[in-house]
């Protein structure tokens, strides 16, 4: 006979809390404001070795952590790396199976949609700039007693949370680069990390370097990237 299912939890409501209404002018004003913010982010190659206060890391880490998630279930673990064996170690990795992805893996066209960036499989910045954030999507958690909880919609609930860092980061004034090795179970290893836990990215962050170039490139226009019905 099948065990009954276990009694689910009612439950609890607060009031709504901390939510603020502007005027319309002024909400017109942050959303132009905040658009034109984000439109300076760049994705940076060339980073500075100059150091970052921690606390403005965990400051960031707390406004991701804040991200919607499926039954809020919050699936996703990061690991901030910052020392420099470690660091060499993720760079080692990285550029084992990047090698194997410039030279044997990509297909052309693929190759062809990258060459406008000037990436290969070298990536210094993994050692040169002072955070590594490795970001783990959990496939089911573990509570307390031991038992599993499935995560449910983890790989969205985790790329919502990267999308809210990535922009934290730069509010805090650093720049930052996603950066996806695959496969990535080498930062597992390294990292120490179950084997529920897959690496989703690592996320590179710190100043750009003197001198920091980027890619001459454009972002589609709204007109490309909505449809209002």
């Amino acid at each position: 006979m099948n065990e009954p299912r276990a009694q689910r939890q009612h439950p609890t409501f607060i009031a709504l809390p901390a939510y603020a209404e502007y005027p319309v002018d002024e909400m017109r004003q942050r959303a132009a404001w905040f658009c034109r913010d984000l439109a300076r982010r760049r994705t940076v190659r060339e980073f500075s070795p100059r150091p970052v206060p921690r606390e403005v890391i965990e400051d960031c880490l707390r406004a991701a952590g804040t991200a919607p998630s499926g039954a809020n279930l919050q699936p996703w673990h990061f690991v901030v790396v910052g020392d420099p064996e470690v660091k060499r170690r993720i760079r080692a990795g990285a550029e084992t199976e990047e090698h194997e992805f410039y030279h044997h893996k990509a297909p052309p066209e693929w190759l062809d949609a990258l060459a406008p960036l000037g990436t290969d499989e070298h990536k210094a910045f993994l050692e040169t700039a002072p955070y590594l954030i490795a970001i783990f999507a959990q496939a089911y958690g573990v509570r307390h007693d031991g038992r599993k909880v499935k995560h449910y919609y983890a790989q969205e609930s985790v790329g919502i949370a990267t999308g809210l860092l990535i922009a934290a980061v730069h509010h805090a004034g650093l720049a930052s680069l996603t950066h996806t090795p695959s496969p990535m179970g080498f930062l597992n290893d390294i990292l120490k990390r179950p084997a529920r836990e897959r690496p989703f990215l690592i996320l590179v962050v710190g100043y750009p370097a003197d001198g920091a170039r980027v890619p001459a490139i454009a972002k589609k226009g709204l007109d490309d990237i909505a449809t209002f019905v």
